[in-house]
């Protein structure tokens, strides 16, 4: 077969497995329609507007105000391409508006028009690799963004209850083990320090201008709709790939790195409970038990029934099956600044919004190796799962 026909023959096949993802998709909205009933009160519907609607938070956060009878609003960046998966189910339901966290201007009229009780500022570039390349856009997001919102429900209606998604990166080199409310931060990376100034900033207002104003410091929380360019679900989706065929091997950084891992869907309640307080307070939200990247990928592996042996150390180890290196260890993924450990201690939360995760670590891998098996399996190996990390590893077909 000529190279010109290779080439339509692969853009036919991708045409049609996007019509087959859109029918699935249009499935999923119905299914959304039909499942359990809207929380009905007596009062009147909530307005609430989250910024950061298409990124994983977003979709369930969307999900769960729907659920609880808001009218939900949400904000995102006019752009070419189309950002609307992660939301699809749920976006006749939704209302979108086009808006910029750094454009003071936008926030103010999108605030005159939409009118919301509450705001949930999920926008941000939240790629920690990616903010030692582009810092200035990373602190314009991260930073004042916050400050651009805050000013505005200064402005505006101060009345407006706001919710500001912090992070654990804000602690780094952690100071003690584990961290509360009260653990000194310590960031190693220009998002964790753009992530420290949005905390601040948002207690300053609380402080100075009486606004009902939280910070949720979240530790890593991950589901089938994370990034793949974020370490859980890359490992995911690669061992799906190394199962099903389609790759022989993936290359990962810091094996040793401990992180407090939880689901998504369950963080997004946390936040709500926040604003529903009598008073505004900051709160950290985990499970309270650690694992490293390591366990994830024993983890993964041991879900499809591959399970792995380490040999040798540093960035020569590699993860063998059956005496086959399916994980190579490269400096390459090392952040300049390493983060070794960080554990989340929920008590407060616990105690104080009655706030406890529902999914353990090994149901969460599990539901992002099967979410990406099922997916794999049903629509092949497209050219947007051949990751830029990972390309030269993929089998061709």
């Amino acid at each position: 077969m000529n190279k010109e026909y290779s080439n339509e023959a692969k853009e036919l096949r991708e045409a049609f497995f996007k019509v087959k993802q859109d029918i699935n998709l249009l499935k999923d909205e119905i299914i959304s329609l039909k499942k359990e009933p809207i929380e009905k009160n007596n009062s009147i519907k909530k307005r609430a507007l989250i910024t950061g609607l298409t990124g994983q938070d977003g979709a369930y956060l969307a999900e769960f105000l729907l659920k609880k009878g808001y009218e939900v609003y949400g904000m995102h960046r006019r752009t070419s391409m189309e950002i609307f998966e992660r939301i699809q189910s749920l976006r006749k339901r939704i209302n979108l508006i086009d808006g910029d966290v750094t454009d003071m201007g936008s926030i103010m009229s999108i605030l005159k028009e939409v009118q919301p009780e509450e705001i949930y500022n999920l926008a941000g570039q939240s790629f920690v690799p990616a903010s030692w390349t582009q810092p200035i856009s990373t602190i314009k997001i991260n930073s004042l963004g916050v400050v651009n919102i805050l000013e505005s429900i200064r402005l505006i209606n101060p009345k407006i209850k706001f919710y500001q998604a912090s992070s654990s990166e804000m602690f780094g080199k952690a100071q003690e083990f584990p961290q509360t409310e009260k653990t000194p931060f310590y960031p190693r990376s220009p998002y964790g320090v753009s992530k420290v100034f949005g905390y601040w900033i948002t207690k300053n207002y609380r402080e100075s201008y009486g606004l009902f104003a939280c910070n949720g410091i979240l530790f890593n929380h991950e589901s089938p709709k994370r990034g793949k360019q974020f370490v859980t679900r890359k490992i995911s989706h690669s061992v799906a790939k190394i199962k099903l065929g389609y790759q022989d091997f993936f290359e990962i950084g810091n094996l040793d790195a401990k992180r407090d891992w939880g689901f998504a869907g369950d963080y997004v309640e946390a936040m709500w409970l926040m604003l529903q307080q009598n008073k505004p307070e900051d709160y950290v939200i985990g499970t309270g038990k650690t694992h490293s990247v390591r366990d994830i990928i024993d983890e993964a592996f041991r879900i499809v029934e591959m399970p792995i042996t380490w040999e040798g150390k540093g960035v020569n180890e590699v993860g063998k099956h059956n005496g086959k290196v399916v994980v190579k260890v490269s400096s390459k993924f090392y952040r300049p600044a390493e983060v070794e450990h960080l554990w989340a201690n929920p008590s407060k939360a616990k105690k104080e919004l009655g706030w406890i995760p529902k999914t353990n670590f090994k149901e969460l891998i599990k539901m992002m190796v099967e979410s990406d098996l099922n997916h794999l399996k049903e629509y092949g190996l497209l050219e947007s799962d051949r990751s830029r990390l990972d390309i030269n590893n993929v089998r061709r077909e």
